[in-house]
């Protein structure tokens, strides 16, 4: 039988990936920026055209997020009617090696992370 289990004194750092986590942690957030950084200045409904399974209330969210947080721009053209394009900052453009090396990790090892999935999901059962 074990004894009581002593508490660590050292202390565990905190994840360094964490907060950019947070900052793209939605799938809409990331496939807004990806869509903005590789298709350029869009207005709202030409993003709605590439992301069509996302409803106009998420899209606006993740765009005001993206703003707030310094990766999109939101540009307001005073016509009529008005017309507003949103652009990747260079700051969003600067985590483009970050999506580029998740791109190819994903098409080199995704067949082996649904191979995992489904060994450890066992057969379907019709």
């Amino acid at each position: 039988m074990e004894g009581p289990r002593q508490e660590s004194s050292q202390v565990v750092a905190p994840c360094p990936i964490a907060p950019v986590v947070d900052v793209v942690h939605s799938k809409w957030t990331a496939q807004v920026l990806w869509c903005l950084l590789h298709h350029g200045r869009l207005r709202f409904g030409e993003l709605r055209q590439r992301l069509p399974a996302v409803t106009a209330k998420v899209l606006a969210q993740r765009l005001r997020q993206l703003e707030r947080d310094g990766l999109v721009t939101r540009t307001l053209y005073e016509e009529m009617p008005p017309r507003v394009e949103y652009e990747a900052t260079d700051l969003a453009a600067s985590l483009s090696p970050v999506f580029a090396a998740l791109a190819e990790w994903s098409r080199r090892h995704l067949a082996e992370v649904e191979t995992a999935r489904v060994a450890y999901e066992g057969p379907l059962v019709s």
